[in-house]
């Protein structure tokens, strides 16, 4: 499948969080930017998108109740899902960041952030 369109090509994010006053602030942030943001407020929710769609990044919420951000991790590299995937977790000690890498992520991005954080995130993988 290619990632051609006939309309502008922009890059699109899938954000997984359960907490949905945080995806609606993501979603305020990246108004205006090249980049569609799909929002998704589990990880099953986020798998079902993932069948359907492709991504060229994943923003991942590391503590959800269904199944934490690194299990839905190990299930996107299973589908051989190739698209970063920075965790976002208020923990970013460096214990942290070695389990994001462990589990197949770019990156962690430390919560609370501010916007031109965020944005400075995202332009380092897409």
């Amino acid at each position: 499948m290619s990632k051609m369109n006939s309309n502008f090509s922009r890059n699109r994010i899938l954000a997984v969080d359960n907490a949905v006053m945080f995806l609606n602030s993501l979603k305020k942030y990246l108004e205006g930017s090249p980049y569609d943001l799909h929002c998704a407020s589990s990880g099953s929710e986020a798998l079902a998108f993932l069948n359907e769609n492709s991504v060229d990044l994943i923003l991942l919420d590391v503590e959800m109740p269904e199944m934490n951000g690194y299990e839905l991790a190990g299930r996107i590299k299973q589908r051989g899902i190739k698209a970063p995937i920075v965790f976002i977790s208020a923990n970013s000690e460096k214990e942290d960041m070695d389990k994001a890498v462990a589990a197949g992520g770019v990156g962690l991005l430390p919560k609370p952030f501010r916007p031109g954080q965020l944005l400075a995130k995202i332009k380092e993988f897409v």
